[in-house]
């Protein structure tokens, strides 16, 4: 399994994405802040790896403190969370992530528990959430798998691999699930400019896991649509408001609107936690703009005149009437999403395929 995040006596110890796929680097990040820059500076990525990472920072913030005092631990704990909070606004796994710890350290301070079992019980509870996270992603493999044709290629834009997650992943989770079943399953992969997911991490994961990959620009996936060559599309999320519309990549929509044209089923593949319930629709959910340098240069070499203006926004939305299906560890999703939504959250163990 890759090994993209991990909790050491020394602090979260991360795979450094930026690196890949020439270098498998780690960063050690001995703080909490350290941690809020390893995730703004993306060299750890992905919905998933997000809400852990965040988890770990928040953990590690409060075990590092000196405080001691509850009130003033409590006022550090506030900064932490306000910190983390900061870094990626898009994706609500973050804000799951700071919450998870969040909580637990509320409900002991309340308490007045000793502050060395505070450290104790909020550490023991982020890794727990790491090991969840595999668990969760398993599951959500196999509901995701059956999905998927006995032999067919299969389409993927940007990074919902075991680099996005503790491990497994979500997209690619269901094409690992699909091939240990027996399916006769390749892939294409979408570049995903400007950072490149697809074609620096996507089809580095598939390769290092010896599963067929061919790796596209992203402007071709309606060329081989309409050449029969795709026989279905799987993404992953950041964000999925509570009517079903998601929140992933930029470029999704584009891919959704040319599967629904050419009749291809376009799946999601998220762990529940992606669904946020008090967005009601994807109007309301946040885009992150990034860096025009990101735009402008690619390998360190500038490729676009000086002078003109950059838009860089890192996510779009798929509306829910482009999607085929959502699946999670729960179960597979289908429309109309936001009654399958709620009585998915009002019964966790509600699975349909």
């Amino acid at each position: 399994m890759i090994p993209t995040l991990e909790w050491l006596p020394d602090g979260v110890n991360f795979l450094d994405q930026t690196k890949l796929p020439f270098e498998e680097t780690y960063v050690l990040a001995t703080d909490y802040k350290q941690v809020a820059t390893v995730i703004k500076d993306m060299i750890v990525r992905g919905a998933m790896a997000i809400g852990v990472s965040a988890a770990m920072g928040v953990a590690l913030g409060i075990e590092r403190s000196t405080a001691t005092t509850i009130p003033a631990l409590t006022a550090e704990v506030d900064v932490i969370c306000k910190t983390l909070a900061e870094t990626r606004p898009t994706a609500v796994n973050l804000f799951w992530g700071i919450e998870q710890i969040r909580n637990r350290y509320d409900e002991l301070a309340a308490k007045n528990t000793p502050i060395a079992a505070i450290k104790k019980d909020v550490v023991a509870l982020a890794n727990q959430l790491y090991d969840e996270d595999i668990a969760n992603l398993r599951k959500l493999g196999a509901f995701g798998a059956a999905l998927l044709p006995q032999q067919g290629t299969v389409l993927t834009h940007c990074n919902a691999g075991a680099l996005a997650a503790c491990g497994y992943g979500s997209a690619l989770g269901v094409i690992r699930a699909a091939i240990e079943a027996g399916k006769k399953i390749d892939v294409f992969a979408d570049e995903t400019r400007p950072f490149n997911q697809g074609s620096r991490l996507t089809a580095w994961e598939l390769v290092k896991d010896e599963i067929p990959t061919t790796l596209i620009c992203d402007n071709m996936a309606g060329y081989f649509m309409s050449k029969g060559r795709i026989s279905a599309v799987i993404v992953g999320a950041d964000r999925i408001a509570a009517n079903g519309d998601t929140a992933n990549k930029i470029g999704t929509y584009s891919v959704a609107i040319l599967a629904k044209e050419h009749g291809i089923p376009f799946y999601v593949a998220a762990p529940f936690n992606t669904i946020d319930l008090a967005t009601a629709s994807g109007e309301l959910i946040p885009i992150e703009q990034r860096a025009a340098r990101e735009v402008t240069h690619v390998g360190g070499k500038q490729v676009t005149p000086n002078g003109v203006r950059i838009e860089n926004p890192a996510f779009d939305v798929t509306p829910a009437r482009n999607i085929t299906a959502i699946v999670t560890e729960r179960g597979v999703l289908r429309a109309p999403f936001g009654e399958s939504i709620r009585a998915m959250a009002n019964e966790p163990e509600l699975a349909t395929a």
